[in-house]
């Protein structure tokens, strides 16, 4: 898991994310959230190694971009993709060799103190609105501190808070069609309003394409996604009641611990 800003999705569908879905009162959470932990991320971005290696990426990527301009000057389009692609992958490549390990020692890090505060989950930051306990200090601790960090012996107890991998999720055939075809009807639908904007005269002409083309997409999306994402939501909450969890995210917001309902949903949604 890389030390990137994670974001809480707001709602699941075929185009986006997952909804946190909450399958007991908020008493009961914050009476079950005790071994929720959570990382600031973002604070752990600015410590020593992983500045150093930022300022390594940025210094490496500027002269190359020096270089595949020049290269890319005069070139065909097709060539000019083709130097942007290979610009991107060393980018990717130079990324993952100076950062890699700094994840690496950063996850185990955050494994050991979750272990040590019995903690079966442990969450971005940007997810929490109330409780939870932070280890950004302790963990911030291990990486600027002499030696490696010490993996846990002990594996995370099994947890109240599940996650889903939303990718998964989008993979299946009915949301990938469902989003195929609204992703077709919304490009006819762009044409056809910027044809209507060349001729509109007044503003009112524009604001009356404006609404009309908000309100097709808004009955596509009712039509065609909304049926799956109430599908899905259902499939996630019934999973969670059968499986005693308290509340459900998506996979990119879990840092360490937490229990994989991803199966259970895919099968429910089958």
């Amino acid at each position: 898991m890389g030390m990137k800003t994670l974001r809480i999705a707001s709602r699941i569908t075929a185009l986006a994310g997952l909804a946190l879905i909450l399958t007991s009162a908020p008493a009961v959470l914050a009476q079950d959230a005790a071994d929720i932990g959570y990382v600031d991320q973002n604070a752990l971005s600015n410590i020593p190694a992983f500045a150093a290696a930022k300022k390594q990426i940025d210094a490496y990527g500027a002269d190359l971009q020096k270089s595949y301009i020049a290269r890319a000057r005069g070139a065909s389009p097709a060539e000019q993709q083709r130097l942007s692609a290979e610009f991107q992958q060393k980018i990717a490549d130079k990324q993952r060799q100076l950062l890699g390990p700094i994840f690496a020692r950063a996850q185990v890090a955050i494994a050991s103190v979750a272990s040590s505060h019995n903690l079966s989950i442990v969450v971005d930051k940007q997810i929490i609105i109330v409780g939870g306990q932070d280890i950004t200090g302790p963990v911030r601790d291990l990486l600027t501190g002499v030696g490696e960090p010490v993996p846990p012996v002990n594996t995370p107890a099994p947890s109240t808070v599940g996650y889903v991998d939303q990718t998964q999720i989008d993979a299946l055939p009915a949301i990938k069609a469902a989003a195929a075809d609204f992703q077709k009807f919304k490009a006819t639908e762009d044409q056809d309003a910027a044809a209507k904007f060349k001729t509109a005269k007044t503003q009112a002409d524009r604001d009356a394409i404006m609404k009309d083309y908000q309100k097709a997409l808004t009955d596509k999306q009712s039509t065609t996604l909304k049926p799956l994402v109430d599908k899905t939501e259902a499939a996630m909450a019934s999973v969670a009641q059968k499986r005693g969890l308290i509340l459900v995210v998506d996979r990119g917001n879990v840092i360490y611990g937490g229990t994989d309902i991803t199966a259970d949903v895919t099968s429910a949604m089958k």
